[in-house]
């Protein structure tokens, strides 16, 4: 309160020059769950952990680019579905870096056994190129579908998820805390380099690695931010009696439905079929031996 009469007086000091205040007509969300009520919004937890687990595994089943662009194309059908392209849109530059350098890396470490380029001990091949597309798709599928899974999904509803599919409540409290504070951290970390920029930091000015080397000093008081934010919860949790043993009644229980057994019914049958074609059939395989 003394601070912010400290503050008045200056504004209205006459002899300190007034500024004009904008007022911010949208404010940065760090959180990605959206709120839509989609119907994979109204899945049971249950439902959705175990669809991300068979969507992973769906993704290693093949290793040539077409099989995998279907792939990566049903789980942006369902991005869509779910109304969660905002959060991709958010994350392109994450998505597009991991394609791009999986393209421009695994061609040097494939070996296929139609050679292209070769120069000393670096051999590039037509093979190791389609498997470098792959593998870009690959990642790109799994970054996109856990974003999808934190954009559908409240961190409460994760916990409780796992807590009826079995997992250890010290467990699963430990893994939604974390998914807690990234958010946390990201925002305290924008208000730091805010706060630097407003004091004359320059992060524009410079190459790559100069801007680079500038935010390194950032992540001292990050840090020190972090140290203090977990001995604050850590205090929290002491003085409310937190233990891990007692047991405990939850206010959320979800129930599964009929949408959810056809949901995971249809994965299932849809991993199986997959399964089949790559290990009776042989298909979608560029370079064998390698997933």
């Amino acid at each position: 309160m003394r601070r912010f009469n400290a503050m008045l007086r200056l504004i209205r000091n006459p002899l300190i020059p007034k500024f004009r205040i904008f007022k911010r007509k949208k404010y940065m969300n760090i959180f990605l769950y959206l709120d839509k009520g989609t119907w994979i919004h109204r899945l049971d937890p249950r439902t959705k952990i175990m669809g991300v687990l068979i969507v992973f595994v769906i993704c290693l089943c093949f290793n040539h680019p077409l099989y995998m662009a279907a792939i990566s194309l049903g789980v942006m059908l369902t991005a869509i579905s779910a109304k969660a392209l905002v959060n991709f849109w958010r994350l392109r530059f994450i998505l597009i870096l991991l394609i791009v350098f999986s393209m421009v890396m695994w061609p040097f470490f494939a070996k296929g056994p139609t050679p292209l380029w070769s120069w000393g001990f670096l051999h590039v091949s037509k093979e190791s190129i389609l498997y470098g597309i792959a593998m870009g798709l690959r990642l790109a599928t799994f970054v996109g579908t856990g974003l999808i899974f934190l954009s559908v999904t409240r961190n409460e509803e994760l916990t409780n998820g796992l807590i009826r599919m079995g997992c250890p409540y010290p467990i699963a409290f430990a893994l939604s805390t974390a998914l807690r504070l990234v958010p946390t951290f990201a925002g305290a970390g924008a208000t730091i380099i805010q706060a630097q920029v407003s004091r004359g930091l320059d992060l524009e000015s410079g190459g790559i690695f100069s801007r680079v080397g500038k935010f390194i000093p950032q992540a001292v008081p990050l840090f020190i931010y972090a140290i203090r934010h977990t001995n604050l919860l850590a205090m929290a949790l002491e003085s409310k009696g937190f233990s891990p043993e007692s047991k405990r009644t939850l206010y959320y229980e979800p129930h599964m439905r009929s949408i959810d057994y056809v949901v995971l019914a249809l994965l299932v049958v849809i991993l199986a079929a997959l399964l089949y074609m790559r290990l009776t059939l042989h298909l979608g395989v560029v370079i064998s031996g390698r997933m």
